[in-house]
């Protein structure tokens, strides 16, 4: 179901004021991406946004801005369609359902963009679609200085091109934005080499090489998202959404998911 709550009178903390925190000393990275399928909105087989999931993203990517990590978030909107199934379903373009698609992001953006300012934290949504009576458009540099600034950047829509990814769309991101890794929150520990929801004896992998993905065909990201990687050097650490901690864990260098990077 989708998210119903009733808005209170209170100042978000999302003005023009600085918001830096200090860096934890033990914080492994500088700046990050975080993907976050739209699944993570809701319960396992749900649809749309849930108080109870979205209030948990929140606070974990609360966790770690408070390590003074700066944060940009790409969201997923599978919890409400997703493109290539819908378009075979109800039989229309290819490319329509794909923009179906990215509204559905925009739709988990300003959810979670008013999940993380109640608990204090400033924020800026962005898209990649034009709407801006809800948000800004994507502009790199006005991204870089919200992220110097202190406050969570939450991007939506995707790329704003049909037939690419939301894990394409992150990879792309973490390269122009030039962050130090992109953290990729998943339903499982890591990667497997085949899937542990069907093989209680599937292996979890500490650590890959991009190649390895690229030629053992390991679902990590689509093969455009890891050569973006590759190519501008980003690690990806895959990791398990649904443990709590987790992503402050990862953002504090501690060896839990998969590592993804160079040899």
């Amino acid at each position: 179901m989708l998210l119903n709550s009733h808005r209170r009178p209170s100042m978000h903390p999302s003005s023009t004021s600085d918001a830096r925190i200090e860096r934890h000393p033990q914080a492994r990275f500088h700046r990050v991406i975080l993907k976050i399928s739209g699944e993570g909105f809701c319960p396992p087989g749900g649809f749309g946004v849930h108080r109870e999931e979205l209030d948990r993203v929140a606070r974990e990517i609360v966790d770690v801005h408070r390590l003074g990590v700066q944060t940009a978030v790409v969201v997923g909107g599978g919890n409400f369609l997703r493109g290539a199934n819908f378009a075979t379903e109800i039989g229309i373009d290819s490319a329509t359902a794909d923009y179906m698609g990215m509204l559905g992001t925009v739709i988990n953006a300003l959810a979670l963009q008013e999940a993380v300012e109640r608990l204090g934290v400033p924020t800026r949504v962005q898209s990649a679609l034009m709407i801006s009576r809800v948000c800004e458009s994507f502009i790199r540099r006005r991204c870089i200085r919200h992220l110097e600034k202190g406050r969570v950047v939450i991007m939506a829509a995707g790329t704003g091109n049909p037939h690419v990814t939301t894990d394409s769309c992150a990879a792309l991101r973490a390269a122009e934005l030039g962050a130090d890794a992109l953290l990729k929150a998943t339903k499982v520990d890591g990667v497997y080499d085949s899937d542990p929801r069907q093989n209680a004896g599937a292996k979890l992998y500490e650590s890959l090489t991009f190649d390895q993905v690229i030629n053992q065909r390991l679902k990590v990201m689509d093969v455009s998202a890891i050569d973006v990687c590759q190519q501008h050097r980003v690690p990806i650490v895959v990791f398990n959404l649904f443990k709590t901690g987790t992503m402050r864990r990862v953002a504090l260098g501690e060896r839990v998911g998969t590592h993804v990077g160079e040899p």
